[in-house]
């Protein structure tokens, strides 16, 4: 299963006996359906999970008679829960302050009267038309919405979370409208609001293992730079070195600028502090690397 899909599961799964929080998660799906009016009520979903809540929501706060169908091929993926009587869907539709004379859907706040109803009617949102994506691939949350002024009164709704600060923005795809979050902290707070514990800890933990493993890349880089950088000063002191061997200088040279000119040939891979360490007595590292340009020095006199 997907991330988004077992998000969608663990969300279902949440029990609650609480009637006005119930309403407000079926309300947000209702909303969200594929067809919402004093007629008509269908839902539709490819998530198997979102389907049957849906279905289980009606039959404890209305008893509607529902007929519920399954993806009949292999290529479909759609669940579909529809309430028949078109008696049953006057009395959900006024039930919730809606009348066939309006336009366009809005949401009535009227339905989402608490803190904990705004929580449920989120959660239902999500349900509905809501995605996230794997933790391990990106940070990406999304409800995606037919209509734009129903898409704004979300947004506002997730504006308003009290216990969360959520910057949720909003454009149009094909036609559609999509409010959308993309930062991990923000994603967060939003799935532990909406009850998704699980969701939550599984982006902090990808989060987390990105980040040690940014870090751990950061430190291999410097320290390849850093021996880099050791081996490119080595290789030319060392052909310094050489020069002075084979001009005949190296014999005239101060006993200090033959011990450490010696130690570097004999470990071209040292750095300056640790060949500063093996010196009798020891010196800094910056006392090597004065002697070793010394020896460049000495070398390119005659050049």
């Amino acid at each position: 299963m997907s991330f988004a899909t077992d998000t969608k599961k663990e969300l279902c799964s949440i029990a609650t006996t609480e009637v006005e929080a119930l309403r407000s998660e079926l309300y947000a799906m209702l909303l969200l359906s594929k067809r919402f009016t004093s007629d008509k009520i269908i839902f539709k979903t490819e998530n198997k999970y979102a389907a049957n809540h849906f279905a289980s929501l009606c039959s404890i706060l209305f008893s509607p008679i529902i007929e519920s169908t399954k993806p009949i091929t292999k290529t479909s993926k759609t669940y579909t829960v529809k309430i028949i009587d078109s008696a049953d869907c006057k009395r959900i539709f006024e039930l919730f302050g809606h009348d066939e004379r309006e336009i366009n859907l809005r949401v009535n706040r009227a339905n989402i009267p608490d803190s904990m109803c705004e929580r449920a009617f989120i959660r239902g949102a999500f349900l509905a038309c809501g995605s996230v994506t794997d933790p391990d691939k990106g940070y990406h949350l999304e409800l995606c919405v037919v209509h734009k002024n129903l898409c704004n009164d979300i947004c506002n709704i997730i504006r308003d979370i009290e216990d969360c600060n959520i910057t949720i923005k909003m454009l149009n795809r094909n036609g559609s409208y999509v409010a959308y979050v993309k930062d991990s902290e923000q994603i967060t707070d939003m799935l532990t609001f909406i009850g998704a514990t699980n969701a939550a800890m599984a982006v902090m933990g990808a989060k987390a293992l990105k980040q040690v493993r940014n870090t751990a890349n950061r430190r291999t880089n410097s320290e390849i730079a850093n021996l880099q950088k050791v081996a490119s000063a080595s290789a030319a002191q060392i052909k310094a070195i050489n020069k002075l061997k084979k001009s005949g200088k190296f014999l005239k040279l101060p006993e200090e600028l033959k011990v450490v000119a010696q130690l570097r040939l004999e470990y071209p891979e040292l750095s300056l502090r640790d060949m500063g360490e093996m010196l009798d007595p020891p010196i800094s590292r910056s006392g090597v690397n004065h002697r070793l340009t010394k020896l460049i020095q000495l070398s390119q006199e005659d050049d």
